[in-house]
């Protein structure tokens, strides 16, 4: 959108959710897709090595409770566009907790999810930018490395079938590299936009998030796949097929 490859694809803004819902029905060729919809979705490939991925403290997806303790947790509303983090957090109280809340859809306001739910999963900005004061807040990475041992890739570019060659001489890494490499100018941008400080920012950046596949992360990645298929969360495990 602003640096060197301005203008090379035409670029659509859209929430986690709806970008699958747009590569899925072929409005887009390629997306950064919430990671369980390559499960979900036919004739699409991962470009490789590219992701949103956090190995202990990723910050921007949480799960939050007025004055309950994870294990006594019976609702949960989930941000209605969070598809990853949801099931992720279904694998967790599934898997690892041995029990099973109730689940609501519901839009990104934090007061109103705690109205009438004990506890609500919130991703992005909105769950970056909350004051934290009186509330209990888990962070989805942090728990799930507690429980696996592991790193999460949260989202990654997916390609349909018929525009792999298009895909294939777009510098997907040159562009992450190139935004990688304009860390200051970024900070500063979204400092003002979500009245964060830099501090926070930059180690979001630099700590938080990581941006490349390696090893741990694959690893985490293939169990997130299997433990979704173990509690029919998808219907089968494929293997990851990259470019």
């Amino acid at each position: 959108m602003h640096g060197s490859r301005r203008g090379t694809v035409d670029f659509v803004e859209a929430v986690p959710a709806k970008c699958a819902q747009m590569l899925r029905d072929g409005s887009v060729q390629t997306a950064l897709v919430p990671v369980i919809e390559y499960q979900r979705t036919e004739n699409v490939s991962l470009i490789p090595d590219i992701c949103v991925g956090s190995r202990k403290e990723v910050l921007s997806v949480v799960l939050v409770s007025r004055n309950k303790e994870l294990e006594d947790v019976r609702s949960v509303a989930l941000d209605e566009s969070s598809r990853t983090s949801a099931a992720m957090l279904k694998i967790v109280f599934r898997e690892f907790l041995q029990q099973e809340p109730t689940w609501n859809s519901a839009s990104p306001n934090l007061r109103e999810m705690l109205e009438t739910n004990d506890a609500a999963l919130i991703i992005g900005d909105p769950g970056m930018t909350f004051s934290r004061e009186g509330l209990k807040v888990w962070d989805m990475a942090t728990l799930w490395q507690r429980y696996t041992g592991l790193g999460f890739v949260f989202a990654m570019w997916m390609v349909r079938a018929e525009a792999i060659e298009m895909a294939r001489k777009t510098d997907f890494a040159g562009a992450r590299d190139e935004g990688l490499a304009q860390q200051a100018e970024i900070i500063e941008f979204y400092t003002e936009l979500l009245g964060l400080s830099p501090h926070i920012l930059r180690r979001y950046l630099e700590e938080n998030i990581c941006f490349s596949v390696d090893d741990e992360l694959r690893r985490g990645l293939e169990l997130y796949f299997n433990l979704a298929h173990k509690h029919g969360l998808i219907d089968a495990v494929k293997p990851l097929k990259t470019l």
